[in-house]
């Protein structure tokens, strides 16, 4: 989450940078409902705390509303179909959200 706030900010300098602007915050989406729970959490346990530096990080731009994050339930996660082996149900849902077609397919 760390990485990709860096990227959103950098996106955004650049966006303004070309004269475009935007108050609104950006949205960052994750599968895991405990890297969430942590972003937003100013709490920490002896689990965490090799990760208290992005953490710290992540929260500070969630608190300045330049980033919004949102839960992104496992089975919708569109990346999934390039990295993990998925069912033919699953394969084909987000193979069809992709827009991805079976050129083999009868007609």
């Amino acid at each position: 989450m760390a990485a990709t706030t860096c990227e959103l900010k950098w996106i955004k300098g650049i966006l303004s940078s070309l004269g475009i602007l935007r108050s609104k915050p950006m949205s960052l989406h994750c599968d895991s409902q405990a890297a969430l729970h942590i972003a937003k959490n100013p709490i920490f346990h002896e689990r965490t705390k090799h990760v208290e530096v992005d953490c710290h990080f992540v929260r500070d731009e969630i608190l300045k509303g330049n980033v919004q994050t949102s839960y992104v339930p496992t089975h919708t996660q569109l990346t999934d179909i390039f990295t993990k082996e998925l069912g033919k149900s699953q394969f084909e849902f987000l193979a069809n959200k992709l827009g991805i077609q079976n050129l083999h397919a009868p007609t």
